[in-house]
């Protein structure tokens, strides 16, 4: 048995080796952030590894479209980590992952940055909690700094990221959509129905609370909570630790 053991443990290292090319790719992608290219290495041998662990060849999809999600997953996740000099509690970093994804979705929308008031009605916040949130966000963080070789992908997008079910949908190919709609498919049809709406699953363009809101019969902040409630089920549903 130990025997068995030993050979499976070297096949996995193995296998982890011929796909370190891989993660050195994605690293290099995101070169233009603060952290060395040593260390975004390193985070992405992380979700390599957890690729490798969790890949189940049954479900028909090839090893480097589940990899490169995990491997994205840990080199952003830990560029945002790196980039929060002063921790701010839990729940003040989702409130302000929630403003920063609101305020880019209405600059693209409007062409300009966006008022307050404007995010608020987004998220069906108050005001001046929203302009506490901007505020804390330029202290301590600068969320307009790039981080990927083209100059396309700010730490403020990046961040925002962070209540998304997986990594950007607007350039996924067809096989890692149909991942993410294999997972989507396990929430209940309203769930389901607004994480798609809010990620332009639906037709391409990111639908606002407020809209989902009165398709439901709901409030917006209904539709906030719901969405959030909706992507932690897809991270236990992605990942079945997050569930012990």
């Amino acid at each position: 048995l130990q025997f068995i053991a030993d050979e499976g443990d070297r096949a996995l290292q193995e296998f982890i080796q011929a796909n370190l090319r891989l993660v050195v790719s994605i690293a290099r992608k995101y070169g233009r952030s603060a952290m060395p290219m040593l260390d975004l290495v390193q985070e992405g041998n992380t979700g390599l590894i957890r690729a490798v662990e969790k890949f189940d060849y049954a479900k028909g999809f090839k090893f480097s479209t589940y990899a490169t999600w995990w491997v994205r997953q840990a080199i952003t996740r830990g560029i945002a980590q790196q980039a929060r000099v002063v921790r701010l509690p839990v729940h003040v970093v989702e409130e302000l992952n929630q403003v920063t994804a609101a305020r880019r979705n209405i600059e693209r929308e409007l062409g300009r940055d966006p008022e307050p008031f404007e995010v608020a009605e987004e998220l069906g916040m108050d005001v001046n909690r929203v302009i506490d949130l901007m505020a804390w966000g330029r202290d301590h963080v600068s969320l307009d700094s790039p981080i990927d070789e083209d100059g396309d992908t700010s730490l403020g997008d990046l961040i925002a990221r962070g209540t998304e079910p997986g990594p950007d949908l607007a350039v996924l190919d067809d096989e890692t959509k149909h991942l993410i709609e294999s997972l989507i498919d396990h929430l209940e049809p309203r769930e389901a129905d607004i994480v798609r709406a809010r990620y332009g699953l639906l037709d391409g363009r990111q639908q606002k609370l407020a809209d989902i809101g009165k398709r439901h019969g709901i409030s917006a902040e209904r539709v906030r909570q719901l969405e959030r409630q909706a992507l932690q089920t897809l991270r236990r549903i992605a990942d079945p630790e997050l569930a012990a």
